[in-house]
């Protein structure tokens, strides 16, 4: 039989979900060593059978139900710098560090290559399983290597950039091994001479608004913080997961003629001869910024943001994520994928 002392049973996740749903698990425990995870992983074995879930930051999850199982939240801490060379810094972050945490600690010892991805929340951990990206930079260009445990054969594994199968906020940590690893440390090449990204989106804007003069990656940082707190709602005042829809790629062939009906359409091009939609300018077309029904709704300044504004369910955000979803495909002839997770 299980023993209590391990798990907490009927456990509210409220606190630890970026919404804010008061959804419960089955069982909650959380780790903070690798002996700790070893033995609730052991103890996992004597319950009644049931699904585990990894949870990090919460902050890209949509929890629609009460979880029916075991729920083990990754709060691994500590930073190191495992070695340098001519270029780089190599810097090893334990899983279960805040991310944006993370951003501040790399900004202060200047080792540069995060800046841009300056308050995206979540945990150190969730870095690599989403490919996280913003303004320009992904995790794949700073990723040098993490180790997983193998929760199956009980043993640790390193996998290289080769091995995580990085694509737009994918990676084979995703899908492929999803619940098969635990991630435990995210090791990062950081570069010594900074190089700066400051074209996409409103940063150099917002650089000059800020009247900088000499640039460097502390300024690049506060750019983006500034950017996204006038535009994306803070989780802790209004439940939300961020952005919650992708970018989603069309042929160009198809952009060319989405361009001849709607000539204000936001387009980029990748390096696949696809070319990129602003998922936000789609939704917005569709009329959907601002919709709010009960508590459930698009955020007011961006329309990628789906809000909880106090007493949505999890069922009510996927429901209006399905409605607008639909809405975009009969408009526009383009399927949104959701960015988040969905249990």
């Amino acid at each position: 039989m299980y023993s209590n002392t391990y798990f907490l049973p009927d456990y509210s996740l409220k606190a630890y979900n970026s919404f804010g749903f008061d959804v419960k698990a089955r069982f909650f425990a959380a780790f903070q060593s690798h002996e700790m995870m070893q033995e609730l992983l052991e103890q996992y074995q004597h319950l009644p059978y049931m699904p585990m879930h990894i949870l990090g930051g919460g902050s890209n999850i949509l929890l629609t139900r009460d979880v029916d199982g075991l729920v083990l939240r990754n709060e691994l801490k500590g930073i190191e710098l495992v070695k340098e060379d001519t270029d780089h810094y190599y810097v090893k972050a334990q899983a279960g560090e805040n991310w944006h945490d993370f951003v501040c600690y790399c900004i202060e010892k200047n080792y540069a290559g995060i800046e841009n991805l300056s308050l995206i929340p979540g945990s150190v951990g969730a870095s690599p399983m989403q490919n996280i990206g913003a303004y320009g930079v992904e995790i794949k260009d700073v990723f040098h290597s993490l180790e997983a445990w193998h929760i199956n054969e009980k043993h640790k594994e390193t996998f290289t950039l080769n091995d995580c199968g990085f694509g737009y906020r994918e990676s084979v940590f995703k899908e492929k091994y999803r619940n098969r690893f635990i991630i435990t440390s995210v090791t990062y090449k950081l570069n010594k001479v900074p190089v700066y990204h400051t074209s996409y989106g409103a940063i150099t804007q917002e650089l000059e608004k800020m009247g900088v003069k000499d640039l460097n990656i502390a300024a690049i940082a506060r750019a983006v913080i500034n950017i996204r707190q006038s535009k994306l709602p803070d989780p802790q005042q209004l439940g939300n997961a961020g952005s919650f829809f992708k970018n989603p790629t069309i042929s160009e062939n198809h952009f060319k003629r989405l361009q001849e009906e709607f000539p204000g359409i936001v387009g980029y091009p990748t390096n696949t001869a696809r070319i990129k939609l602003a998922a936000g300018w789609l939704i917005e077309q569709c009329g959907w910024k601002g919709y709010r029904k009960g508590d459930a709704g698009c955020h007011q300044q961006q329309a990628l943001v789906l809000v909880n504004y106090g007493n949505a369910t999890g069922a009510d955000i996927f429901k209006l994520s399905n409605e607008i979803i639909e809405s975009v495909l009969q408009k526009f002839g383009v399927r949104l994928e959701r960015e988040v997770n969905i249990i």
